[in-house]
């Protein structure tokens, strides 16, 4: 995923703290690609009971009136970032969406525009509520055609030490090849992990780790390997705090269906929990 193919982002906000690295990353990125940048909203229905009467069997109505004026104050936030954004001279469109789901209207938005990559911010939660099954940012992952990029709330978005995670499937070779191509245009240093969630795998993760060194010399790339011991996402996690790694790149796996929302999926529980973005790569 070298930075010059990237020519369309979608970013998504909803407002909070936790989006504005997000857009700010996403305006970056955008200087340095050339990007065209869509910036999305999604405004939830709002049933308007009030508009009927109490004891009415009929299903809840939308308060247009309430709706317009949320989406007027969504209109005027977005504005302030198509300001900025010029400012850096990126062209940014505010877009602003209504549905019944902020993944649901994402997932509406990248089918009208087909963006590169979608960017989204990781909201500030701790323990069990950064994996609760059916997040926003989990179902726009299982459900994305293209890239998605997540940063935690307060963290930049840096190309100078990249840390591959791989067990070796075809969704791990897309993210080793997409890691590569950044490397490649952005100069970056790259770590390599292979997760051995016990003894016994240790020669398979070895085994991983061989591949992605011979296929880093081929490419001219130098690659440190780590084999951490343990559960693969916390190995990726801890690896990624030891070596101050600026970006995450990790495979998501093709499931479909109610299995793409699985929780406790590595590459959920490794946004969840790691320092830095996490670009998790779709295979085509």
């Amino acid at each position: 995923m070298p930075a010059a193919s990237i020519k369309k982002i979608l970013v998504c906000t909803d407002g909070s703290p936790d989006s504005e690295g997000a857009i700010t990353a996403a305006l970056h990125l955008a200087q340095t690609a050339g990007s065209a940048v869509f910036l999305l909203e999604v405004i939830y229905f709002v049933a308007g009971y009030e508009l009927q009467a109490p004891d009415s069997l009929a299903p809840p109505l939308v308060n247009l009136e309430l709706m317009e004026v949320q989406a007027n104050a969504v209109r005027e936030r977005l504005a302030g970032w198509q300001a900025q954004a010029a400012n850096l001279g990126v062209a940014l469109e505010p877009r602003v969406r209504t549905s019944p789901s902020a993944y649901e209207g994402i997932m509406e938005e990248a089918g009208e525009i087909n963006p590169d990559l979608i960017i989204m911010g990781r909201h500030g939660y701790t323990g069990l509520t950064r994996l609760l099954m059916g997040s926003v940012t989990a179902r726009v992952i299982g459900h994305s055609p293209v890239n998605v990029l997540v940063l935690p709330r307060g963290a930049s978005l840096s190309f100078q030490r990249l840390l591959i995670a791989s067990d070796g499937s075809p969704y791990s070779q897309a993210a080793w090849d997409a890691a590569l191509a950044l490397a490649q245009a952005m100069g970056s240093a790259v770590v390599g992990v292979a997760v051995a969630a016990s003894d016994r795998d240790l020669p398979a993760a070895r085994e991983v780790g061989r591949k992605l060194e011979a296929a880093a010399a081929q490419a001219g790339i130098a690659l440190e390997t780590l084999i951490p011991m343990g559960r693969p996402d916390e190995g990726i996690v801890k690896a990624a705090q030891f070596k101050q790694a600026s970006l995450i790149v990790v495979g998501s796996h093709g499931r479909t269906g109610l299995k793409r929302l699985l929780m406790g999926s590595v590459a959920e529980r490794v946004i969840g929990h790691a320092p830095c973005p996490v670009l998790v790569v779709k295979k085509k």
